[in-house]
């Protein structure tokens, strides 16, 4: 488990993402910046990993907030065009 997860975490670090519009939604719903959840996947811990998903696989992410507050991040592979989205992010106690 995590080979997936691996792939998204590097497809984020070398800036291969989108983030969907749910996603853009919810972080300005919960007042959380982009670039946090982005820097976050790299010391990201795996929740779960989804790789029978549809339309994409997907992973669950516990990351932490530049205030140390945790959230679940849920990133999607899109494999046709080799690229992570971000597909929404929530707080734990939601």
């Amino acid at each position: 488990m995590g080979v997936l997860f691996d792939t998204l975490r590097k497809l984020v670090m070398d800036g291969r993402y989108v983030v969907g519009v749910h996603a853009s939604e919810r972080l300005e719903e919960r007042g959380i910046l982009e670039w946090q959840i982005v820097d976050g996947i790299e010391r990201g811990t795996l929740l779960a990993e989804r790789p029978l998903d549809q339309p994409n696989p997907s992973v669950e992410v516990e990351q932490w907030l530049a205030d140390g507050t945790a959230v679940k991040a849920v990133w999607s592979q899109i494999v046709s065009a080799d690229i992570a989205k971000l597909v929404t992010v929530h707080f734990f106690d939601e």
